[in-house]
């Protein structure tokens, strides 16, 4: 079968032939459709982020992917359930108290395996096998943006986590701001500006205004979307983060989806009394000055907050399938800018100002 993976010593993707891998016991074989490409992806391909499963030269690539169950093997899966399967596994070593009581997501690292980040193969891949337990059944109609479900559970994890540090007061934030217009954060962007929860959702946001910061000049596509989801841009050329309380007004909830690590310390600058900032990016260390009394003060005096939050699990997939179902179909069909084949898969890893999503599709239903 056809893959997609990064070699050691390699410097980009590389399609690669592997025999199509037999179900272990207690699993399932899956017909993969199609895979997202993003940030951790083209992380792990330059070497700062993931690593290699022991003893490979390679690892397959893809961790956002919607598949079909073609071979149920004796699980309790059907053959031809549409699927997404989650990220995290236990590590090599067996499982742990965090995989026990169903919370891999809040493991430290050392303590889990990331299928195509770090340490387990991914699913950029006409086959791959799964444990059920791993996989969350997606609705049919709208396999096409399967690969979504992952980087929307991302998201949900974010606000649960956000809400439950405020959970010790009356918290009704009206305000939001999302830095980063790339895929994740517009469609972060378009969860908040138009209230979308999940059926089973860890907290009722509603905001009045909504904001997106980025660095690109008009015209673009993404600044675009964004108008038409009804936010605000805001152009960190013109106003940096630490300055939107003043051209714009202090928000009560910051989504971090950049990477940049100043904006840790500039988001607590943006945020209102009381508010909330979301940490989602990875930067690469990075010395640079701090006013860290200031932002001690900030922190303290006005009952502000940051908390970091990476990963999810099938509780989170499962509130993102529920939002993906109420997004609009514009949307995430705009959003979608590149569809890629095993045969071409080089356009799906193109960096460019008309890139948004790409994916690589495996087949079709």
């Amino acid at each position: 079968m056809k893959a997609i993976a990064v070699e050691r010593g390699s410097e980009g993707p590389a399609v690669i032939e592997k025999p199509r891998p037999e179900p272990g016991e207690g699993e399932a074989l899956l017909r993969t459709l199609r895979v997202g490409v993003d940030g951790t992806d083209h992380e792990v391909i330059g070497g700062s982020h993931g690593g290699f499963p022991e003893g490979e030269d390679h690892m397959v690539l893809g961790h956002e992917a919607v598949a079909v169950v073609e071979d149920a093997d004796g699980t309790d899966l059907d053959e031809g359930d549409v699927v997404v399967p989650t990220v995290r596994r236990p590590p090599a070593d067996g499982t742990n108290e965090y995989f026990e009581r169903g919370e891999p997501d809040m493991a430290p690292e050392g303590e889990y395996v990331e299928r195509g980040i770090v340490g387990d193969h991914g699913y950029m891949a006409e086959y791959f096998t799964s444990s059920p337990e791993y996989l969350v059944p997606f609705p049919e109609d709208l396999w096409e943006f399967g690969f979504f479900a992952e980087p929307v559970s991302i998201t949900e994890k974010a606000l649960e986590h956000a809400y439950a540090s405020r959970s010790a007061f009356d918290w009704s934030p009206e305000s939001a701001l999302v830095l980063g217009n790339r895929s994740l954060g517009l469609i972060t962007l378009a969860m908040l500006e138009f209230g979308v929860e999940s059926d089973r959702s860890f907290a009722e946001h509603d905001f009045d205004r909504t904001y997106c910061l980025g660095r690109r000049e008009r015209p673009d596509l993404t600044v675009d979307i964004i108008e038409e989801i009804g936010a605000t841009y805001v152009n960190s050329n013109e106003t940096p983060l630490d300055a939107v309380p003043e051209d714009f007004e202090p928000m009560d909830f910051v989504y971090e989806a950049t990477g940049y690590a100043p904006h840790a310390f500039e988001t607590v600058e943006a945020l209102a009394p009381n508010g909330v900032g979301a940490l989602l990016g990875i930067p690469d260390s990075w010395e640079f000055e701090v006013d860290g009394g200031r932002i001690h003060n900030e922190l303290v005096l006005h009952n502000k907050a940051l908390v970091g939050t990476v990963n999810s699990h099938v509780k989170h997939f499962e509130g993102a399938i529920d939002v993906l179902e109420e997004l609009p179909g514009w949307l995430l069909e705009d959003l979608v800018t590149t569809v890629a084949t095993p045969e071409d898969v080089a356009p799906a890893f193109e960096y460019g100002h008309d890139q948004i999503k790409a994916v690589v599709e495996f087949d079709t239903l």
